[in-house]
């Protein structure tokens, strides 16, 4: 279901400086979806890593150039070069108001160079009000999901290979056990909605992102939400979150 906005809300957001937003959740907590509606909502861009990775790389921009060497000798792309593709996407005219950070940081260290960045970026905007608020300390919305809905949620899902709709065997379930509503195809299970790998996203998830957490909850930055109401509950107590954070 496509959740909207309503047109005065969006309105009076989109005059607003919103400053730096982090979402954090585990795979199928929402983050997506609530940063979509923040986007939209706010009129401020959602910067993916991936994204900035892949358009560098397109590019062929020296980082980008860098990148590809390293991804193709099967390596990860280390911090360093990817805070260095973060610093220059924050430059940008878009983020002028602000920005909404999906997959960044993943780590206590990024969030701790992310804090200087800002820091940074605040000290070379003395004497704009404004463009300081736009890189202040960032509100942090952590989307808080049972593990045992989580699973649900991913392992139940089904999707037709023919029309791409999706199914949850448990929330969403086809009329027919297996069959697509639309065209009659069988449903298939996607690799990454296995048990197994399931399981070991989460793993990845508790060891390196529940550290960042603590980071932020110790700094008096962090805003917890449910993110097992209804989209449109979780997207109000997001917003207001946005709208009445403290930034100091």
């Amino acid at each position: 279901m496509e959740v909207q906005a309503s047109a005065a809300v969006g309105v009076q957001a989109n005059a607003r400086i919103t400053g730096p937003i982090i979402l954090l959740g585990p795979p199928a907590a929402g983050k997506g979806t609530q940063a979509k509606l923040i986007s939209e909502t706010f009129g401020i861009p959602q910067i993916s890593t991936g994204d900035i990775l892949r358009g560098n790389v397109a590019r062929k921009t020296e980082l980008g150039m860098k990148a590809k060497a390293i991804m193709e000798r099967g390596d990860l792309v280390p911090d360093e070069l990817v805070c260095d593709m973060v610093a220059s996407r924050l430059q940008e005219a878009d983020c002028a108001r602000g920005f909404i950070l999906d997959g960044f940081p993943r780590t206590v260290r990024q969030a701790e160079w992310l804090d200087k960045q800002l820091e940074k970026m605040r000290g070379c905007k003395k004497g704009d009000a404004a463009a300081q608020q736009a890189c202040a300390a960032p509100v942090v919305i952590r989307l808080v999901v049972d593990y045992n809905v989580l699973r649900r949620r991913i392992t139940g899902r089904r999707s037709c290979p023919t029309c791409g709709r999706v199914y949850n065997v448990y929330s969403q379930p086809p009329k027919v056990q297996g069959i697509c509503d639309v065209d009659g195809t069988a449903l298939v299970t996607r690799p990454d909605d296995a048990e197994d790998v399931f399981a070991e996203r989460m793993k990845a998830y508790d060891q390196q992102t529940l550290p960042l957490v603590d980071y932020y909850r110790e700094r008096g930055r962090l805003v917890e939400v449910d993110g097992e109401q209804p989209v449109e509950r979780v997207m109000e107590q997001a917003f207001s979150a946005i709208e009445n954070v403290n930034r100091l």
